[in-house]
């Protein structure tokens, strides 16, 4: 009887380490049991950084709006709960672009933030 040596898995299972590895530098690109190691290091980083990036732009966001809000006279701290109390449902990613694109729009919300403060 013929052995059995399972080409067709072990081939697939290979390419589709190597394809993920396509890119790497050295030896990590095309041997075997180094691209297995490189990918699955890979994969954790990825896995790892989606979250991180969601607080790095959370941070650079607050950082802007705080720059813009400074300049108009009012604290981030201030404005958000501000805006809070004046209903103002528009989230940190809009108020840093504002702050950024159009500034004498993001005036009107410290404004309308002042006034809800005093109010």
């Amino acid at each position: 009887m013929a052995r059995v040596t399972c080409a067709v898995s072990s081939r697939r299972r290979r390419k589709r380490i190597l394809k993920r590895a396509k890119g790497f530098v050295g030896d990590r690109k095309n041997h075997l049991r180094l691209s297995k190691d490189a990918v699955m290091k890979a994969l954790a980083f990825n896995y790892r950084d989606r979250k991180n990036n969601k607080r790095n732009f959370r941070r650079l966001w607050q950082i802007r709006i705080n720059v813009a809000s400074r300049t108009n006279g009012i604290s981030y701290s201030r404005l958000i709960d501000g805006l809070t109390k004046a209903k103002c449902e528009i989230n940190r990613k809009m108020l840093a672009d504002m702050a950024i694109r159009d500034p004498a729009s993001f005036t009107h919300i410290a404004t309308t933030a002042k006034e809800a403060l005093a109010g």
